[in-house]
């Protein structure tokens, strides 16, 4: 009999689909105050012995979430973690793997992630503060835009959720290249660039999107030097991981309009600090790392633990697994 350690307002959630599983598995639920119960007995934190667990965003927004990521890490059987998380930056996942755990992850954020990108970058392009500022002003003002119609896009980080900004920049004629390990081509983009080309892209990018995990190898990559080689008047996104982005050196490159516009989710400390100039910038678009935070999301990433939990029990391959390569082993926040 398998143990999968589940939230138990997850589990209330998808009790009759787990019990179509019978016998072989046995559900541990940690309840809101972190306690632990198998069969509704409670179970002392180190009885529970999971092979297996869910972690979610019900676990991860509650004040279970650090007992429930201590009981990960002190179970000397746990064999595969499924996760809501967008990444595995946080420094947890990284000793999970070091134990040999599997770690599986969800996009169910990407839907969103996508929408957030494009709902941005038209913003600007169509001067929204502008048009919002003549309406209050009650003042008739014909305002003329940018069309992402022959903008060039590129993509950092061409997984779920650049895959899906391309889907729908292209839908609006943009030529999108995709940046990432894997060179080979893809029916979205127009071009497969690596990471190390990037650089010599950025002069010609109208938009830039950061899609990507936060690794050793990916933390400031966009610096001055970056900044610096970007097109004046074009505009940055990132909805991978603040740091990401080093935030020193993107104020002064805003100052002098490259980019002239930064639409910004996530950052390297969250909550971003009230003495952040970011804050009152007037370039930057400041959003609090809910992009993928949508009415679909949960459903989605139940949809794939689901048929994670029933593959994992045929012993089949796993959805979304990640490779223990790309785990970055900087900190940052899940979510």
């Amino acid at each position: 009999m398998t143990r999968l350690l589940i939230y138990e307002p997850s589990f209330r959630r998808i009790e009759d689909q787990l019990a179509a599983h019978g016998s072989r598995l046995a559900p541990l639920l940690m309840s809101l105050d972190g306690a632990i119960s198998l069969a509704g007995e409670p179970l002392a934190a180190e009885d529970a012995n999971p092979q297996i667990a869910w972690a979610n965003s019900d676990v991860f927004e509650s004040s279970a979430a650090r007992d429930f990521m201590v009981a990960l890490l002190k179970a000397p059987r746990l064999q595969w973690l499924q996760s809501g998380a967008a990444g595995f930056d946080h420094p947890v996942f990284g000793q999970l793997a070091a134990k040999g755990v599997r770690l599986t992850t969800s996009h169910g954020q990407a839907v969103g992630m996508a929408d957030y990108v494009l709902a941005g970058v038209l913003d600007h392009f169509q001067r929204g503060d502008e048009r919002r500022a003549a309406q209050a002003q009650r003042a008739w003002r014909r305002l003329s835009f940018r069309e992402i119609d022959g903008s060039s896009w590129v993509i950092v980080g061409f997984g779920a959720v650049g895959q899906g900004v391309a889907q729908r920049a292209r839908a609006f004629g943009a030529r999108i290249t995709g940046v990432r390990r894997d060179q080979s081509t893809h029916p979205l983009a127009d071009a497969i660039a690596p990471l190390e080309g990037l650089t010599e892209l950025l002069p010609a990018a109208d938009v830039v999107v950061l899609a990507l995990p936060l690794s050793a190898a990916t933390r400031h990559m966009a610096n001055a030097a970056f900044f610096g080689a970007m097109k004046t008047g074009s505009v940055l996104v990132n909805v991978g991981r603040g740091a990401l982005i080093d935030e020193a050196a993107l104020v002064p490159a805003l100052d002098l309009g490259a980019p002239a516009a930064a639409v910004l989710d996530v950052f390297e400390t969250e909550p971003l600090p009230t003495e952040s100039p970011l804050w009152s910038h007037p370039a930057v678009k400041v959003t609090a790392h809910f992009s993928g935070a949508t009415a679909g999301q949960g459903a989605r990433n139940q949809q794939v633990f689901l048929e994670n939990l029933s593959r994992y029990l045929a012993g089949r391959s796993l959805l979304s697994e990640v490779d223990p390569r790309d785990l970055g082993a900087a900190p940052g926040s899940h979510g």
